[in-house]
């Protein structure tokens, strides 16, 4: 099965909302949400996403060649190949489905948030407002992935600034947009390679740190880095043992030949 994934070209992106509104209805969300005051304006939509809100559209004022600019930005989770959020989830309430799409089971989660904490995008939201809680975020629409068919968002996008395929194959054409107008489009593929490369695929015409995605990832997924460290804890748990084991073992031994030297003076005391 191969890796379903999304490539946004940010100069496309019209701003009109259309996947914030198409996400909404396919997974019955409400349209407005009282916590955050979701408003529509000219500009598209202003909300940061939330637990009522998994996708979103902010506009952003940029410079280039001088000017400044305004530019849309779609917000989601970016389902990474090896998503942080499943590697700390000790209640497995995290896991990837065979096309990619990292999806949440609330069934299953015990409301520890270490999810959000492990984010390097800052993606899992919390029902804050709710007496029993979940952790809520995009969910990539794993059952239209499963079908074949398009993310809710990406199939509405009248202007082609979301498109479906293969994440190789759209890997490839994010390489060749580039390669055809090397003017126009900054030199990298955002979702690459960053942690360990993402599912969703960014291309633009502005410095991806001016648009607000977070520019000092390492290269490698969270998990595999961590790994590196955690890997020798059985060794250091099981050395220490060991270790401890052989200091209280002398100690003993030094103890019994104290009191047995201690006795030993007092018989000769005695005598």
């Amino acid at each position: 099965m191969a890796i379903k994934g999304v490539l946004v070209d940010i100069t496309k992106c019209v701003g009109c909302g259309s996947c914030t509104v198409a996400c909404k209805m396919w997974n019955n969300q409400n349209y407005v949400n009282p916590e955050t005051k979701e408003t529509e304006n000219a500009h598209g939509f202003e909300a940061e996403l939330d637990s009522n809100t998994w996708t979103t559209v902010q506009y952003v004022k940029a410079q280039k060649d001088g000017k400044e600019v305004l530019r849309y930005v779609k917000r989601q989770c970016m389902h990474c190949q090896d998503p942080s959020c499943s590697s700390v989830c000790f209640a497995h309430a995290f896991h990837q489905t065979e096309e990619g799409a990292v999806q949440y089971d609330p069934e299953l989660c015990v409301g520890c948030r270490y999810c959000m904490i492990a984010c390097p995008f800052d993606i899992p939201k919390y029902e804050w407002e709710k007496a029993f809680p979940s952790v809520m975020k995009c969910q990539f629409c794993s059952s239209k992935l499963a079908q074949g068919e398009a993310p809710a968002c990406a199939s509405v996008c009248p202007t082609n600034a979301l498109v479906f395929g293969d994440r190789d194959a759209l890997l490839a054409k994010a390489h060749e947009i580039i390669a055809a107008e090397p003017d126009k489009y900054v030199q990298h593929v955002y979702g690459e390679n960053e942690v360990g490369g993402t599912n969703w695929l960014y291309i633009s015409d502005v410095p991806f740190g001016d648009l607000g995605f977070p520019t000092n990832l390492p290269q490698t997924s969270v998990p595999s880095n961590v790994h590196k460290f955690t890997r020798f804890t059985p060794a250091i748990f099981i050395g220490g043992a060991a270790l401890w084991s052989g200091v209280y073992l002398y100690s003993s031994r030094r103890h019994k030949v104290a009191e047995h030297e201690g006795k030993h003076e007092e018989e000769k005391h005695e005598e």
